[in-house]
């Protein structure tokens, strides 16, 4: 993800190292699934007004994914 957001020139982090483990984690890995969770951690934080992914917009991504 780190190398992603630098080609499309974010300067600082996008997502907090924390928030990105975990949805690694619920990820497992698989490079679709962690798109579509980083996604939806995304449109939360854009949803709050918020510059990164914290631990509230990651938990409310994996719970939405899990309800899918």
């Amino acid at each position: 993800m780190h190398h992603h957001l630098a080609i499309a020139g974010r300067k600082g982090a996008l997502i907090a190292a924390d928030e990105a483990a975990r949805l690694h984690r619920y990820a497992s890995g698989v490079p679709r699934a962690l798109n579509n969770v980083a996604t939806a951690a995304l449109m939360a934080a854009a949803a709050e007004s918020k510059g990164i992914v914290d631990d509230v917009c990651a938990k409310k991504a994996v719970a939405e994914l899990a309800r899918s």
